[in-house]
């Protein structure tokens, strides 16, 4: 006894017959001279065929499944839809990643996860290169006999592409080898562009949807690390004017945390520009604020403008912050340390997780 399933070319193809292919099409009614012609529903009209329609797609040629979608499940991705292939964009999300460096580990982990081979790998071109991917399916089991099998295997490569910018790349995919076989004998198939698309759209997705769990670990791991507060030292210069403040973090922890503190403090943020790691702020007089620390006391600061500029400190993972005037002067030391207290404060609080 055996039992058979419908193989890869049937579930294309409609079920039953398809003897609709030979209707042919039936002349107009004739309406006698002198009679009113009826109103016919156009509802069921079927349209002409467009110039570049393929007259052949009818019967058991025409491919009945759904087309596939890309869909762009990872944060801060979407599609982009071209007349020869499919991009996914690919959004940065944070500043101190390599977007290419994490697009393609992401690519690579996904491979080794399925135990996908890499044969081939060029970072500088973005091209990622895999070896045969085998899928086997058995279409007819015997309880007498061995069973037969449909195998499918097939090659593909993708495609890494990051803008100069840093902050925007893309991922495509081709299906550069494919093979079937049944029962041990080869399919010469010849696949149409269709099918190219439907095999390289599923592959693609596979890949966006690994990429879409990592991504989603990565940012709730961002957040929870800018939740958490940073510790500032106050640092005591030689001679008056180098006193600065060290703060333990990188660029981009602290860069995020002064923009929610420094208007906590009465700091207006009236421009800034992280690629110099510089604040641009207005001072108003704020006593409430520096009161509730200080009791009557209030910081004496002038009204005005004031840069506040972040660097790397000279130990990896901290940051320096400098305080100048208006003239780009450093702050009196005195200043400096009056600041300290409400800075470090606000800075080391830990913040709710967004």
């Amino acid at each position: 006894m055996a039992a058979g399933c419908t193989t890869p070319m049937e579930r294309r193809q409609a079920n039953g017959n398809d003897e609709y292919v030979n209707a042919q099409t039936t002349a107009p009614l004739k309406v006698p001279e002198g009679l009113k012609s009826p109103n016919y529903s156009r509802e069921y009209d079927i349209p002409n065929l467009g110039a570049k329609a393929n007259r052949e797609l009818v019967g058991k040629n025409l491919d009945i499944r759904p087309p596939l979608q890309v869909l762009p499940m990872a944060e801060g991705t979407r599609v982009e839809e071209g007349s020869d292939n499919v991009k996914v964009i690919v959004e940065s999300f944070d500043n101190s990643l390599d977007l290419k460096q994490e697009i393609f580990g992401l690519l690579k982990d996904h491979l080794q996860s399925r135990n996908i081979e890499i044969v081939k790998e060029d970072f500088a071109s973005g091209t990622l290169e895999t070896g045969w991917i085998e899928t086997q399916e058995v279409l007819e089991s015997s309880l007498l006999g061995s069973d037969k099998v449909f195998t499918l295997k097939q090659r593909y490569q993708y495609q890494v592409e990051v803008r100069p910018h840093g902050r925007t790349g893309a991922v495509s995919i081709n299906l550069i080898d494919h093979q079937e076989s049944y029962d041990g004998d080869d399919l010469k198939t010849a696949l149409s562009a269709d099918d190219k698309r439907r095999y390289t759209i599923d592959m693609l997705n596979n890949s966006i949807a690994y990429m879409a769990v990592k991504r989603e670990q990565a940012i709730n791991a961002k957040r929870l690390r800018e939740s958490l507060g940073i510790g500032v030292e106050l640092v005591d210069g030689v001679e008056e004017g180098d006193a600065f403040y060290l703060a333990q973090g990188d660029f981009n922890q602290v860069w995020g945390r002064l923009r929610l503190v420094l208007p906590e403090m009465g700091f207006e943020i009236a421009d800034m520009d992280s690629s110099k790691g510089v604040y641009f702020l207005n001072y108003s007089d704020n006593s409430g604020f520096w009161s509730s620390l200080w009791g009557d006391a209030k910081l004496e600061l002038s009204k005005g403008t004031y840069k506040l500029k972040v660097k790397d400190g000279e130990t990896k993972g901290t940051s320096e912050l400098h305080i100048l005037d208006k003239e780009d002067s450093p702050l009196a030391d005195e200043k400096v340390a009056q600041i300290y207290r409400a800075l470090a404060e606000l800075m080391k609080e830990d913040r709710k997780v967004r």
